[in-house]
């Protein structure tokens, strides 16, 4: 059997953040915005203090401070972050296990999956071929090795599959290890909704409710054929192999490259004046480029996200005559879009993402 293990960070951004100010230990410690709770903005994380109180990620930040008055509100770094998760990963991919390498997939700045290398079963303090490692041991020492680093505790799933893994993490956390296989599925996962599963979002279980499915076993003994043609002949069988935990597919530790990089801003008062969003446009796509300037490829694509009040949201894009990175002309795309939208609301959020070109070799 080959293992694969699910490694996440608990709590990341706000255990970060309570490294670098101890005394926050033990408290409710909410991340997001500027750290202003009487701001518009929302929760990127809460420490688990927080998170008993009933915050989430995505709240808005006023909400929050009402469920939390005493929490510690504070800024989005994401520099700090970024700089974390880097050691995360360098330790995760420096680890050998029983003398054998292994292969690392990141999946985010807090969690990866982990699997010994493909043919690294035999030779020099590889064991010998076929030799059945123990996982559970190997993912005490992964969160040893981590917490030494960095000083940051994590949870690890273990699994026959990536989605097994990911799935074991939740029953792991926090600061636990956590198994499930094709043996143990039905029984840990069957009887929860298609919704518990890794890649199933509301919509989809809605779609899913509607053909009378409502729970993973239901899912997992489903109709292939039903699903093909209600979701379509990818989709379809794809979610009935999530609903029985199956996944072919290896871990991958080929480096993620980005398609495209998008700034968003959400404005303290409703912009009515439509000569400022359009300025505001153009503003954010000049830190769009900013990031793109970083990958070296220009964009190839502009799209932009509007939020209306009070929550209405729509999405617009085009493709460009030709790649660019020049600001104004980026600016410029970004401000079309607008006139495609009505405008007969105020504004609250504006986004602006720059699709780029695909990279030498493609994805």
């Amino acid at each position: 059997m080959t293992w694969v293990l699910h490694v996440d960070l608990d709590q990341f951004i706000a255990a970060v953040e309570v490294l670098r100010r101890p005394e926050l230990a033990g408290r409710a410690v909410v991340v997001g915005g500027r750290g202003d709770p009487s701001e518009r903005g929302v929760v990127a994380t809460a420490s688990y203090e927080a998170r008993e109180h009933g915050v989430g990620s995505g709240m808005p930040l006023r909400v929050a401070a009402r469920k939390v008055p005493d929490a510690v509100f504070l800024p989005v770094d994401k520099p700090t972050y970024e700089a974390a998760s880097a050691v995360v990963m360098d330790t995760l991919r420096g680890l050998r296990w029983d003398g054998a390498p292994v292969d690392v997939e990141v999946i985010g700045w807090d969690e990866a999956f982990v699997a010994e290398r493909p043919g690294s079963g035999e030779g020099e303090g590889g064991g010998s071929p076929g030799e059945q490692r123990d996982p559970v041991a190997f993912a005490g020492h992964v969160r040893a090795e981590v917490l030494a680093a960095t000083g940051l505790h994590c949870s690890v799933g273990i699994g026959d599959t990536k989605i097994r893994a990911k799935t074991a993490t939740d029953f792991g956390k926090p600061r636990g290890v956590y198994r499930i296989t094709e043996d143990t599925w039905s029984a840990e996962m069957g009887d929860r909704p298609t919704r518990a599963l890794w890649g199933i979002g509301s919509q989809t279980s809605k779609r899913l409710t509607a053909l009378g499915i409502d729970t993973v076993r239901q899912l997992a003994e489903s109709d292939t054929r039903v699903l093909a043609a209600a979701l379509g002949p990818t989709i379809g069988p794809w979610v009935h192999r999530l609903g029985r935990g199956a996944d072919t597919g290896p871990v991958d530790p080929t480096p993620w490259v980005p398609r495209a990089h998008g700034r968003e801003e959400t404005f303290q008062t409703d912009l009515e004046d439509w000569a400022e969003v359009e300025e505001a446009a153009r503003r954010i796509a000049r830190r769009a480029v900013e990031d793109i300037d970083t990958e070296g490829r220009p964009a190839a694509r502009v799209g932009i996200k509007v939020r209306f009040r009070p929550f209405t949201t729509v999405t617009r894009s085009l493709t460009l005559p030709a790649p660019t990175n020049d600001p104004e002309v980026l600016g410029a795309a970004a401000v079309e879009l607008l006139g495609r939208v009505d405008r007969d609301r105020a504004v609250r959020l504006l986004g602006v993402r720059l699709e780029m070109v695909e990279p030498e070799g493609r994805y």
